[in-house]
């Protein structure tokens, strides 16, 4: 057993290419912030880049060649708040009586194959929740289960992201839904028809259908929000005004949290609280309120609901790093780094040996980040 990654080689790469390609919600459409070759411990912080808005002026004739507008690249940080293992322990017995059957290499394959699994699906969970807790806005009945008859919430969900300023035509926004969401679309006639959905995908295979500029993809993670416990709240500030995104409150009673969809009195938007009240305030996702709010006016929080999300690409972002190890290395007799060339995520796996056992380690650390709330809209189920 003195190679012990040697001999498993082939099967974990094959692990990391098959796990990478079950991908098929939250993980697949964000931004992936993925180097197989840095390390990272729980706290550290990832620079992300990107570019502002750009600023249009006049064109104005001249003999002179304008200097131009010094365009600024940015860089924020995204903290790296997970560092998460799956260990398998094994015997000279276990791999004795393995051998005996199916082999070692085989059975530990797909161990090491589950493990990742295990992984990718606690970040696809922190990404969904990650992603509603910080969308600008929603749309749909709480508790009810869209596309019961038909598939109209998508252009009402499209629209608000367009409204937002979301890029709309460069292919890169997504529909992620949770089961129940996904099998109210498949069951839609319209949509099983050939002729009418455009091909048989769907019918033959169960595959989702891209809907109205967005990618429509499923995941088992998609998370359900249980609502604060405020009511009665009212706006305190006469001096609001369109846009705004801190909200006053004061008079009610209860919890207003991150991820609860609130209305105001005068306002048919739900929007989507991204930071929960304190201090006589809350946070609302930018770009902030549609109207001017008045003093006064009722705050309801909405019921508890299934958060299907659409977002485009670049409004999440997930970093995956191999978690740090001490200067000079750690007890490992052997390790290997991992990174999907088709999703980008990055593992690592480390073997330690004891007395008479040892043990495979399947190991990543991560952090999730949504830049821009305005980007990320909510379909209430």
């Amino acid at each position: 057993m003195a190679n012990v990654l040697d001999n498993l080689a082939a099967d974990i790469y094959k692990a990391a290419d098959v796990v990478g390609r079950e991908l098929v919600g939250f993980i697949p459409s964000a931004t992936i912030n993925a180097n197989g070759s840095e390390r990272a411990a729980k706290g550290d912080n990832v620079r992300a880049s990107f570019t502002r808005a750009a600023t249009a002026v006049n064109v104005a004739e001249s003999m002179t060649i304008p200097e131009g507008t010094d365009q600024t690249v940015d860089n924020k940080t995204l903290v790296i708040s997970k560092a998460r293992a799956v260990q398998i322990p094994y015997t000279g017995e276990d791999v004795r009586h393995l051998n005996n059957g199916i082999g070692f290499e085989t059975v530990y394959g797909d161990q090491i194959k589950q493990a990742m699994r295990t992984l990718a699906n606690e970040m696809e969970a922190d990404l969904a929740a990650e992603a509603y807790t910080n969308a600008s806005r929603a749309f749909g009945t709480a508790g009810t289960t869209p596309f019961g008859s038909n598939f109209s919430e998508v252009a009402e969900l499209r629209q608000i992201l367009v409204d937002n300023g979301m890029p709309s035509n460069d292919g890169q926004a997504s529909m992620i839904l949770g089961t129940l969401a996904g099998t109210n679309l498949r069951q839609l006639a319209q949509l099983q028809k050939a002729n009418e959905a455009g091909g048989v995908d769907m019918l033959r295979q169960g595959v989702l259908l891209d809907l109205q500029g967005l990618m429509v993809k499923e995941s088992a993670q998609v998370q359900s929000h249980t609502k604060g416990t405020g009511a009665s709240y009212l706006v305190n500030d006469a001096s609001h005004a369109i846009g705004d995104t801190v909200i006053a409150a004061d008079g009610g009673t209860g919890t207003i949290i991150a991820g609860d969809v609130v209305t105001f009195n005068g306002d048919t938007n739900k929007y989507v609280v991204n930071t929960a009240l304190a201090g006589g305030s809350f946070a609302i996702g930018a770009p902030g309120s549609r109207i001017a709010l008045a003093n006064d006016a009722a705050i309801t929080v909405g019921n508890s609901y299934a958060a299907n999300v659409a977002f485009h690409r670049t409004a999440l972002e997930i970093a995956m790093r191999a978690p740090a190890v001490p200067d000079g290395g750690d007890t490992a007799t052997d390790a290997m780094l991992i990174q999907d060339p088709f999703t980008g995520m990055v593992f690592e796996v480390r073997v330690y040996k004891g007395y008479r056992k040892t043990m495979i380690e399947v190991a990543a650390s991560w952090g999730v980040k949504a830049w821009k709330p305005e980007h990320i809209a909510v379909l209430l189920g």
